[in-house]
């Protein structure tokens, strides 16, 4: 079933309205009825009662996102939402690796007496605590240093900002952050392909095929890298699917 993006918006949203200071085009938008002035919507092209929200020349009114520019710009808003939860996450993790790192002997002798509690239980149920892989590698952060300690957390900040960053610009479909995010995710693909040959998870996978997506979609889709005509067959695109633009072609060629 094929979404209406634009009805969908303004049902939402509500619609936007303009009157150009151009005749003709002006009366394009516009109509009489019954019960009043109505004027059409630039994004969902209905008509709407009322005075229009803006007037002037048409080359000032608002570029409202329609059509497939609108149906991209929910991608990239979903993206966006998707970038903002990671780099949240990613903070809380380097908060508990700074934390961990100034308690770590702490931590360490508060963990070696959970496992003594719980060894004789799980040795019953068959299971070796001693031999345990999950086991072992909490164990072995127990060595690390607390400078390298210090300079994951640091690292892990620096990660978090370029998912905050990212979400940000996505979200307002800025296309510094659409080159910046598919760099930026295109260049963590080996390491996430690499971590998939340590050990095999559906998290894993799913990130890896997302992440893959998501790179080719704003690359192809957003032209960037002058992909299918760059950024000038982009605005061109755009241009295409303002109503003004359909309007005023309209009356042209009338």
């Amino acid at each position: 079933m094929k979404i209406d993006w634009d009805r969908r918006t303004c049902a939402r949203r509500g619609h936007v309205t303009y009157a150009p200071d151009e005749g003709v085009l002006r009366e394009r938008l516009r109509a009489e009825t019954g019960l009043g002035e109505a004027w059409r919507c630039l994004r969902c092209g209905d008509f709407s009662l009322g005075d229009p929200h803006g007037s002037g020349p048409a080359d000032e009114a608002p570029l409202v996102p329609r059509g497939k520019v609108l149906r991209d710009l929910f991608i990239l808003r979903f993206l966006a939402i998707e970038r903002a939860v990671r780099g949240v996450f990613i903070v809380l993790v380097a908060a508990a690796v700074w934390r961990f790192s100034n308690s770590q002997d702490a931590v360490r002798r508060l963990f070696d007496e959970y496992l003594d509690v719980f060894r004789p239980v799980f040795r019953h149920f068959h299971y070796d605590l001693d031999h345990s892989p999950v086991v072992g590698t909490i164990q072995k952060t127990f060595g690390y240093k607390h400078s390298t300690l210090l300079l994951v957390a640091v690292l892990l900040v620096a990660y978090a900002l370029i998912e905050i960053v990212e979400a940000v610009g996505l979200w307002y479909a800025r296309r510094w952050a659409e080159y910046l995010t598919v760099v930026a995710t295109a260049a963590f693909l080996p390491l996430e392909i690499y971590e998939l040959t340590e050990h095999i998870s559906w998290l894993k996978i799913a990130t890896l095929v997302l992440n893959i997506l998501a790179v080719l979609y704003i690359a192809l889709a957003k032209r960037l890298f002058g992909l299918r005509g760059g950024h000038r067959a982009f605005e061109a695109e755009r241009q295409s699917a303002s109503l003004l633009e359909v309007e005023e072609s309209a009356g042209v060629m009338v």
